[in-house]
Formats: C-alpha cells, structure tokens, sequence
C-alpha cells in the first residue's frame, strides 16, 4: 500500500478540527487515517519561551519533526503507528496512546503541513482552510478557554505575541501553495461535500 496522502492546514482557530470532524464523519478507519500535528509537540519543558517567559506553542521549534514525518512514511507504506496524546497544560486530561493505522487516504493536520519542506513534499493534495483574523480571535478565545483552561487575557496576549506572528511568518506565505483554498467564515458545506466525493474515489481504488 501507497496512501493518498492530503495535508490540510490554515491558521490557528480557522476551523480545521470541526472540518476535519465533518469530513471523517463519512469515512471508516479502513478508509482513512487521520494524523494531527498536535500529537508531536515537544515535551513541555522544552517547549521555547517568549521574553516573558510563556512558552510559545506557536513556532516550529515546538514540534518534533522527524517523528511526525516517520509516522507519516511509516503508515503510507502500511505499518501501524502509535503516539501518546498531546494534553498541553490540562491537569485534568489522561493522555490515551493513539494509533495510525494504514488506510487508502492520509490526512495530515496542521499550522505547519505546508511551512515544513519534508511533510509538505509528502502531500499529495494541499487543502487551505481560510478565515477571517476577527473570526480566528473568536474562536481562539473560546477553545482556549474551555480546553486548555487559558483566561481572556492569557488567550489574548498568545494570539498577539505568538498566534498572529506565526500566521503572517509560517502559514499565510504558502496559501498560494494549496490545491484548495476553503473559506471558513461561516460555512464549508459545499466545499465538504466535493472532497468527501473525490476522497471516496481515492479510498475504494
């Protein structure tokens, strides 16, 4: 097995997750393999610091490269994979050990898919989830909230220090690079239904 392997990316809170939650809904595992980038941030105590000494997520410096792009080889020639789940600073979450089975379709999540010339020379379709900077905030603020259990002014001083840099360094450049670019200011249904189509052709041949 050789996986179709699609990388989908676009800037933090543009709504890859709840797209991408869409999108398997359809799918079985044996279809489709599903692998976030998030699974592959370095521990916490080696994660870099701003000059107020927060630790910035939002750099490619937090992730571990070579192991996700091992995964990702490993499981298009059809070895299984495991992780354990990335928690962030949630004392309250039991990381669980995820696997990657191989499938017919990859889909590769995450701010730096594109920015990274190994995985990116891996993909075979790009994907750009787009939205609006005042829609990301938005978004930003209520996930940060409820998941990683950040206040407004934590969640706020992140996108402006570290969140909106790396959009404008890492992320926006290479929008000009994806095969689709999906606007996700308030809906995708359209866009959804036309890969589900061609993704279903990918994962039955």
């Amino acid at each position: 097995m050789s996986s179709y392997i699609v990388g989908i990316t676009g800037g933090s809170a543009s709504g890859k997750s709840h797209f991408l939650n869409k999108l398997l809904s359809d799918f079985s595992d044996q279809e489709v393999c599903y692998i976030s980038q998030d699974h592959y941030y370095h521990p916490r105590e080696q994660q870099p610091i701003d000059e107020k000494g927060v630790k910035n997520f939002d750099t490619p410096d937090s992730i571990n490269f070579e192991r996700f792009v091992a995964d990702i080889k490993a499981v298009r020639e059809g070895q299984t994979v495991s992780i354990k789940e990335y928690t962030y600073n949630n004392p309250n979450a039991v990381p669980e050990i995820i696997e990657f089975k191989p499938a017919p379709v990859v889909l590769v999540e995450g701010i730096f898919v594109f920015y990274h010339k190994p995985v990116a020379e891996l993909l075979d379709l790009k994907i750009f989830i787009d939205a609006d900077e005042h829609v990301k905030l938005s978004r930003r603020i209520i996930r940060d909230r409820l998941e990683r259990g950040y206040d407004v002014e934590d969640v706020l001083y992140r996108y402006e220090k570290h969140v909106a840099p790396t959009y404008v360094q890492y992320i926006e450049p290479f929008k000009a690079n994806a095969d689709l670019v999906i606007p996700n200011n308030q809906h995708f249904d359209q866009a959804l239904e036309v890969l589900k189509t061609f993704l279903k052709a990918k994962a039955t041949l």
